[in-house]
């Protein structure tokens, strides 16, 4: 069942689980998928894509104070929900966006989309495969509050709700990887760029270089500048390595 709202939809994928979608612009689909912050991490890649295309950026289950079923509990459950959500609207050429681990579930998809929805590929600051030697580190809340302020003070949050990283390890385990998805990553067939923050201190670059050589003909822009969050960071340099990409490949 769907349900229109302003903005967007919701809809049931499995009992008990409702979904919630942003769903704007016209053109082209575009699907975007947050990563460990959250929606609000990509509303200006929402707001860039949505003056020539359409749109869709989905809430994942957990995040937002949004219901996550017990058995909903790895990264395939989201990537064969978002499949099937592309199938579901007869959505063709979609060109996917991933930030952090929005990153590994469009990874994923683009590996496992066997309808050939998927017309592109893009990564950023993502996590997923292992790489040997490059360690990702999350980022975590602080213990109290910042020096100088009394005890009364809410903490400035650093990085994902202790919610929301319950969710993480529900969806990705305790190591946050998967040790084959490095290999298996040679499926892909479509354009990709990885976009990586200079500065990002979660996914360092070379991590991310080790990502995009996996990624057969894939490129890899570094972002001066920018960290974890380079659309966010470093907004110029970043959409335009983004739109540089895309005239490239006649999107």
């Amino acid at each position: 069942m769907t349900t229109h709202l302003t903005g967007g939809f919701t809809l049931e994928p499995y009992p008990g689980l409702p979904l919630t979608v942003r769903d704007v612009g016209a053109g082209r689909p575009v699907l975007v998928l947050h990563g460990g912050g959250g929606p609000a991490t990509m509303a200006g890649v929402v707001d860039h894509f949505a003056a020539t295309s359409r749109v869709l950026a989905p809430t994942h289950p957990g995040w937002e104070d949004t219901p996550r079923p017990e058995w909903f509990s790895d990264v395939g459950d989201l990537v064969e929900t978002y499949l099937d959500l592309l199938d579901d609207h007869d959505l063709r050429d979609v060109l996917v966006i991933g930030s952090s681990f929005g990153g590994w579930i469009a990874s994923e998809m683009t590996v496992r989309d066997r309808g050939h929805r998927i017309g592109g590929l893009i990564i950023m600051g993502a996590f997923g495969p292992e790489v040997e030697g490059h360690e990702v580190r999350f980022p975590t809340a602080p213990p109290g509050p910042p020096p100088g302020e009394g005890p009364g003070a809410p903490a400035p949050r650093r990085g994902p709700s202790p919610a929301v990283l319950q969710a993480l390890v529900a969806y990705a385990g305790p190591s946050k990887s998967d040790p084959k998805l490095l290999y298996r990553l040679a499926r892909v067939t479509v354009p990709a760029l990885a976009v990586w923050g200079a500065d990002d201190t979660v996914v360092p670059p070379d991590f991310g270089r080790a990502y995009a050589a996996a990624i057969p003909g894939a490129r890899f822009a570094l972002i001066p500048g920018a960290g974890h969050l380079p659309t966010r960071e470093a907004p110029e340099t970043a959409f335009a390595a983004i739109d540089d990409f895309l005239a490239s490949i006649g999107r």
